[in-house]
């Protein structure tokens, strides 16, 4: 399995790919939604895209209408992983069609579980 991390902080891109290593997957990053096209349109297949809200360039919200228009993208899970926490933003992100919706700060286990209920790692009790 193969994810693609979109945050515009490099940090936050390393911890995200650092939690997707320990459940089994390839990473690759892009700083903001237009890189992490071109990487769409490279040809390489991700599974999974962690996608944070604001970026320059094109914000994640942009990122996810732009996948969702594109035939080829339809099976890519897309999770939003972001700060923006108003009702609102998570309900234009899911009418967008972003499968999952992550609140900064989180734990591991989120990230976890989140995948879990996607059907992208096996379940697994928590220690």
């Amino acid at each position: 399995m193969r994810a693609l991390v979109i945050d515009d902080s490099r940090t936050m891109r390393r911890i995200i790919a650092a939690v997707l290593h320990t459940l089994g997957f390839e990473t690759v990053e892009a700083a903001d939604g237009r890189e992490a096209l071109d990487v769409l349109e490279s040809g390489t297949e991700v599974d999974l895209a962690c996608i944070d809200w604001n970026m320059p360039v094109m914000n994640g919200l942009e990122f996810v209408v732009a996948v969702r228009e594109n035939r080829g993208w339809r099976d890519v899970t897309l999770m939003m992983v972001t700060t923006e926490s108003e009702h609102d933003q998570i309900v234009r992100a899911l009418a967008a069609g972003a499968h999952e919706y992550l609140i900064k700060p989180f734990t591991p286990d989120a990230i976890r579980d989140k995948l879990q209920l996607l059907g992208l790692v096996e379940f697994q009790e928590s220690a």
